[in-house]
């Protein structure tokens, strides 16, 4: 029987003859043996072999507008003649870029009401060379108004076209500067679940109690880059009578985030329409007395809620790619039938052009021929960005949350006015079971989005209500849902493989 020890000595005196006639023949024959067995010298693997490399850059940017300088700032949100008498917290654009050394998408937060599509067609065209500009603002009931609704009365404009120009070049200035600045980056994704945190004030109560978290670390050495959380809910803590300008409580969020990790975080909206808020009851001083809106101290303790919540978002974070990047728009129409949206336009409250309404979304070209009688619509986007493994659904304005995850009423309330309206296709349906984030108010701001069979504004009432429910007053009008949905159901068809 032959042992293994016996074994060792044969190999090793036969591997050390090999290698010296492989030094009289020289590296010549070694190469030429080596092409003869079919094998081919190692080379060192490429970007082109390992695919898409993801970087990212981040910046932030100072748009608070100027208080006591000649002009009044109106403050958005409420009602009419809510003038700023000064600042207690700045407003900020908030700009994360990706890339993958084909496309480049900048993904921009603004703590504004709303930023709408004209604006934002500004902003593109101040960047020329990125592939994609998404803008979204947190919907901030404390800032500037930016639309036009909140003058000094119903009948003034409240829009300093000066400010509006100034978030236009800060924002594509501020995109500019995270491109410059982009690194590579491996990413995790994390949710986390909490529907105390957001009051519903409109039923059938339905809320996306989900908080949604990126956070973009270095390859090489681990070190965490930036953080992007998404949260759906009004940012109107500090409620209707507050004069101060403040971002509300994203800016303790936000504030909280950048003081435990020492990175740029940037804060984005989702599905708030219906009316998703900060609760009552839920936070106290350390007298134990109850802390309402209205109060600093309420905002920050909600601001600090969300931001622990971020937390727990943060440490269930998995791993994901966010390559390569893939973005599917589409420029729509949409009919305004809002009374109040239409006088306020024909008083030049609202200044926004639009088109002829054809009963097509997809035509946004159209304009009326002599003589001829057409509704009025607005140009407007939908958009579904796939990132890797990431789809990220841009609606433009406050998505009710029942089409994000279906909780429809069944059946629906006999009193609304379209009882029987077919439902829409919803975000969580569309986009299937991966990882996804959803930007409200994403490059426009055409008020609630409401499923059609919860729409209410003709007698007799749901709920058996004398009057109806807060919400169609801000919408442009029953068929934005249907529309919507059926654009943003286009817009993921168009990125399946």
């Amino acid at each position: 029987m032959v042992r293994c020890a016996d074994c060792v000595p044969r190999v090793l005196d036969w591997l050390a003859g090999f290698a010296g006639a492989v030094r009289r023949l020289g590296v010549a024959w070694w190469l030429g043996l080596a092409l003869v067995a079919g094998l081919t010298p190692a080379r060192p693997a490429s970007a082109a072999d390992e695919g898409p490399t993801l970087r990212v850059g981040f910046h932030e940017a100072d748009i608070t507008p100027e208080v006591g300088a000649g002009r009044p700032v109106w403050i958005a949100g409420y009602g009419w003649g809510r003038e700023a008498t000064g600042v207690h917290d700045r407003l900020f654009a908030r700009c994360v870029v990706l890339g993958d050394g084909k496309t480049t998408i900048a993904l921009v937060s603004v703590d504004l009401v709303g930023l709408q599509y004209p604006e934002v067609e500004r902003i593109r065209e101040a960047l020329p060379e990125i592939d994609y500009v998404l803008v979204s603002s947190t919907h901030n009931h404390e800032g500037p108004d930016t639309i036009g609704l909140w003058g000094k009365n119903p009948l003034s404009r409240g829009v300093d076209p000066e400010y509006l120009k100034k978030v236009v070049e800060t924002a594509a200035s501020s995109v500019r500067a995270a491109a410059g600045q982009m690194k590579a980056a491996r990413v995790r994704y994390g949710t986390a679940e909490d529907e105390t945190l957001v009051s519903d004030s409109r039923k059938p109560h339905a809320k996306d109690g989900v908080l949604r978290t990126l956070q973009f670390e270095s390859p090489d050495t681990g070190r965490l880059l930036g953080l992007l959380v998404q949260w759906n809910c009004h940012p109107e803590a500090m409620g209707p009578d507050n004069k101060l300008l403040t971002a509300d409580f994203v800016a303790t969020t936000v504030e909280q985030l950048k003081a435990r990790h020492q990175v740029p975080v940037a804060y984005f909206t989702g599905a708030l329409g219906g009316l998703m808020a900060p609760p009552d009851h839920l936070f106290h001083d350390e007298q134990g007395k109850e802390l309402k809106e209205g109060d600093f101290a309420y905002s920050a303790a909600y601001g600090r809620a969300v931001a622990e919540l971020a937390e727990k978002s943060l440490a269930a974070g998995q791993p994901i790619e966010l390559v390569p990047l893939r973005i599917s728009q589409a420029r729509i129409a949409l009919p305004v039938h809002n009374a109040a949206y239409r006088a306020a336009r024909s008083v030049g409250v609202l200044r926004r052009k639009g088109v002829g309404w054809t009963g097509d979304f997809r035509v946004t070209d159209a304009s009326p021929k002599p003589g001829q009688e057409v509704d009025f619509a607005v140009l407007t986007e939908v958009a579904c960005l796939q990132m890797g493994q990431l789809r990220l659904a841009s609606i433009p304005g406050e998505l009710y949350p029942e089409l994000v995850y279906g909780k429809f009423q069944e059946p629906a309330e006999a009193a609304a006015d379209f009882p029987d309206a077919p439902l829409e296709p919803t975000v969580a349906s569309l986009l299937g079971e991966g990882p996804w984030m959803l930007f409200g108010l994403a490059n426009d701001e055409i008020g609630y989005i409401i499923p059609k069979r919860q729409w209410d504004e003709k007698p007799p009432y749901a709920y058996g209500r004398e009057k109806s429910q807060y919400g169609e007053i801000n919408s442009c009008g029953p068929e934005v849902a249907p529309l919507v949905m059926e654009a943003f159901a286009e817009r993921v068809k168009e990125l399946a493989p």
